[in-house]
């Protein structure tokens, strides 16, 4: 019998998708789940069914992130394992209430604001000697992507559907899992990245690009949705992992391909720096 999980986990996006893949599995195999989401019926529901606690938040509102890490840090005492899982693809250019372009504040800056409330009590769950890890889910796209600080929210360049700022935004992933590995180091806290695998979900619904390669099959090689969480469960339950902090992963094979960019140390530290600015917190890891 497998062993079970005593950890507390947090999903974000867990309402659907792989997130709500993973937190079916990680419920089954003992961890007490936080599933977070931004439907509140779908959110109930998940969390009803495995025996979770449902959070309500809209990543595209930093008025919702702050109250939701507020919630996190009143119910539980531990968080073992944060997945940064909310995000997705805009067709069309939007900017939040909070003036950011909506796939860098959904995808980065948002996550990046939770990360930076709830790093306190996860730094204080490590020093009991517990595995505590960051999970982000980023992207292949990431290979598309180029991150301009000078034009976080892509006001200087043409939209394209979407496809290059959701690259750019999964750029500042994998940027920041690597800066949060740096700036956590010796602390007990690991921050590892992952692409699922193409999945069969709502991702990018709204997208042509998306609707095309359904239409000529190519969602017939695609992973069901448990596939593309099994990184993302076996990240989070893993007692130990033998690979360093920071490591990006492409499904369950480490080191997967990444624009150049993404390895680039002086721009995983301006972007956090920036990323303080913009989300009016800053992180006490330096």
């Amino acid at each position: 019998m497998a062993h079970r999980l005593d950890k507390t986990i947090v999903i974000t996006g867990a309402s659907s998708g792989i997130g709500r893949a993973a937190a079916a599995e990680l419920a089954e195999r003992g961890a007490r789940v936080a599933v977070v989401g931004r439907n509140p019926q779908r959110t109930a529901a998940v969390a009803a069914s495995i025996g979770g606690t449902a959070f309500l938040a809209d990543f595209a509102r930093f008025d919702d992130v702050r109250p939701l890490a507020d919630a996190l840090l009143a119910r539980y005492e531990t968080i073992d394992v944060l997945a940064n899982n909310a995000g997705g693809l805009v067709s069309r250019r939007t900017d939040t209430a909070d003036g950011h372009e909506q796939t860098i504040q959904v995808n980065h800056l948002s996550p990046f604001l939770l990360t930076s409330l709830l790093l306190p009590r996860l730094v204080e769950t490590a020093s009991a000697g517990r595995p505590v890890r960051v999970i982000s889910t980023a992207s292949a796209a990431n290979r598309m992507g180029q991150l301009r600080l000078d034009d976080l929210h892509w006001r200087g360049r043409r939209w394209l559907g979407g496809w290059r700022a959701y690259g750019s935004a999964k750029v500042a992933t994998i940027l920041f899992t690597r800066e949060l590995a740096r700036r956590t180091a010796g602390t007990g806290v690991d921050a590892y990245a992952f692409h699922p695998g193409f999945v069969t979900t709502g991702f990018g619904a709204d997208s042509r690009l998306m609707k095309l390669a359904g239409m000529v099959g190519f969602g017939g090689y695609a992973l069901t949705p448990e596939a593309g969480a099994a990184p993302l469960v076996e990240l989070a339950s893993a007692e130990r992992l033998s690979l360093p902090s920071g490591t990006y992963f492409d499904g369950l094979r480490a080191n997967g391909r990444t624009t150049r960019q993404a390895g680039d140390d002086a721009v995983a530290s301006g972007l956090w720096n920036l990323s303080e600015r913009l989300v009016s917190q800053p992180s006490r890891i330096r």
